[in-house]
């Protein structure tokens, strides 16, 4: 453990790898050894600073969606986890306010911390965390792929709100991490028809995932009104009123993506007159996290086709600036400690 690394955002713009020691695990925590780490665009947030100020604390160490081994436990917590190949949570609410109590611990009244923004996060050899946050995995399962139930747990959040039903037109649109992770939860449910809408490149991961057709944003203003539901997992200007006018009369959409700035918003007539059911998304409650660790151990969730590249942390800032220039088929940048 001496020669511990971490990678550490000491203000927008700087960024630089150094030792650590591992935090010991108190009571009710766990010390995890990190097998990987992802990276994703509200951690480019973190470094470029245009995440919101009330949602990051500088310095800070990020990763948020990662993959590990339990190497020791502290007072309190079962000592069986030592070994076991785990991911975790990153909402660390206070789990006693109303929220909480009802089940959106993503939402917690008393206090907003969250594993890479405003604590230590996974872009390191260790990670020490609330022991309760911890979701086991079985021991053959890859921690290529568990890296990626993050993103994952949040795609179904998004999915359980859309609660497809089968038989139904879906459409989702963006064919990013959010997008392709929630069109495989959402094939599980058998739709009749699956549509991604994204350019073309991505053509080959969307059909792995379960699509059943690729549109061009440019081209699909011809299908307004044509589907039950439709799940928005792209954040960009017009794609949350594009999702809405997708959308048939009486239909469902959810909202995941947040554009910094949008000039197109949605259309306040055309939700009331197509009396549209519209749901939002904030990261993942624990109910998400089981929904997505019970679909990658059954294997209907497969989140390692998304993988596209992997990374040593020396290179934490090559992978934040490839991210900003992703285009094609690149979807996934993992860390390896």
């Amino acid at each position: 453990m001496s020669d511990a690394r971490a990678v550490r955002i000491d203000e927008p713009g700087s960024i630089r790898v150094v030792p650590t020691e591992p935090t010991e695990p108190g009571p009710g925590e766990a010390l995890v050894e990190i097998a990987r780490s992802g990276i994703c665009g509200s951690d480019r947030e973190v470094f470029t600073g245009n995440r919101p100020a009330d949602f990051v604390s500088y310095p800070v160490i990020p990763g948020h969606e990662w993959s590990g081994t339990v190497v020791e436990v502290g007072s309190d917590v079962t000592a069986d986890l030592r070994g076991r190949l785990v991911v975790g949570e990153g909402f660390c609410g206070c789990g006693v306010c109303p929220a909480c109590r009802r089940g959106d611990n993503n939402l917690c009244a008393t206090q907003y911390e969250e594993t890479g923004f405003t604590r230590p996060g996974a872009w390191s050899n260790y990670l020490t965390l609330p022991a309760r946050l911890l979701h086991v995995l079985p021991d053959d399962a890859d921690p290529r792929g568990a890296a990626v139930l993050e993103p994952a747990a949040c795609a179904a959040a998004a999915t359980l709100k859309l609660a497809v039903v089968p038989g139904e037109r879906v459409a989702v649109v963006g064919g990013g991490s959010l997008g392709l992770l929630s069109t495989q939860l959402i094939a599980a449910a058998s739709p009749a028809e699956l549509s991604v809408v994204e350019p073309g490149e991505r053509a080959g991961v969307a059909t792995a995932c379960g699509a059943t057709g690729l549109h061009d944003p440019a081209a699909v203003e011809q299908l307004a009104g044509s589907y039950d539901a439709v799940l928005e997992a792209a954040g960009a200007p017009g794609t949350a009123a594009l999702a809405t006018r997708l959308a048939r009369p009486g239909g469902r959409v959810v909202l995941t993506g947040v554009a910094a700035d949008d000039p197109e918003p949605p259309d306040p007539a055309r939700l009331v007159l197509s009396q549209l059911t519209v749901h939002t998304v904030f990261g993942a409650p624990s109910r998400a996290w089981g929904h997505a660790v019970s679909a990658f151990t059954s294997g209907v969730l497969d989140p390692a086709l998304l993988v596209t590249r992997e990374l040593e942390l020396d290179e934490a800032s090559e992978a934040l600036r490839l991210l900003g220039e992703q285009r094609g088929a690149d979807v996934k940048i993992l860390l390896r400690p």
